[in-house]
């Protein structure tokens, strides 16, 4: 247990932001997922997709992940979404 109280406030702040981070983090999972899904079943596939490069862009820009990696998962579902347009 931290004695100092600038520890202590570094436990309550690390707390926190690990809370937001977790919660921002499981939100761009949850958002990729329904793209995946809105994808392979031809639904809503336009909007689906901008919500989740949004997302990503978002998660980029608060450091949640690094630039290239949103760049790469915004490519290969934009890829994933041209394919099966093209598949029509």
């Amino acid at each position: 247990m931290a004695n100092k109280k600038s520890s202590k406030k570094r436990i309550r702040q690390t707390a926190r932001k690990t809370d937001v981070n977790t919660k921002a983090a499981s939100k761009v999972k949850t958002v990729l997922r329904k793209a995946r899904e809105a994808i392979a079943t031809q639904t809503e596939v336009a909007s689906s997709v901008k919500n989740a490069t949004a997302a990503l862009q978002k998660a980029a820009n608060r450091g949640l992940l690094h630039k290239k990696t949103a760049a790469r998962k915004t490519s290969r579902l934009a890829k994933q979404a041209n394919k099966t347009a093209a598949a029509k």
